[in-house]
């Protein structure tokens, strides 16, 4: 996600009200928040969800409708989404 600039702490506090209740959502076992380090206007959320339908159900909730009505606000480029697949981890 590309915020203006100047949103960027707007969009830090939609996340800090937001983050405990997504991570508390069904079927998330896991949420961070990032940053690249020469842009810190460009950031990404990473979560871990159980399933593809665990996903789709916080997508479709009044969480997900409320928090991105916050953020959609707050972006200087389209913002892109991705659901990858695990192909290997180490440990």
């Amino acid at each position: 996600m590309t915020f203006l600039p100047e949103k960027v702490e707007e969009f830090k506090a939609v996340f800090e009200a937001s983050k405990e209740k997504i991570r508390a959502f069904e079927g998330c076992n896991h949420l961070e928040l990032l940053a690249v380090d020469e842009h810190p206007h460009i950031m990404m959320t990473y979560s871990w969800w159980e399933n593809p339908e665990a996903l789709e159900n916080y997508r479709h909730s009044e969480l997900f409708t409320t928090t991105w009505a916050k953020t959609k606000m707050l972006f200087g480029d389209k913002p892109e989404a991705w659901s990858l697949n695990q192909l290997h981890k180490l440990d």
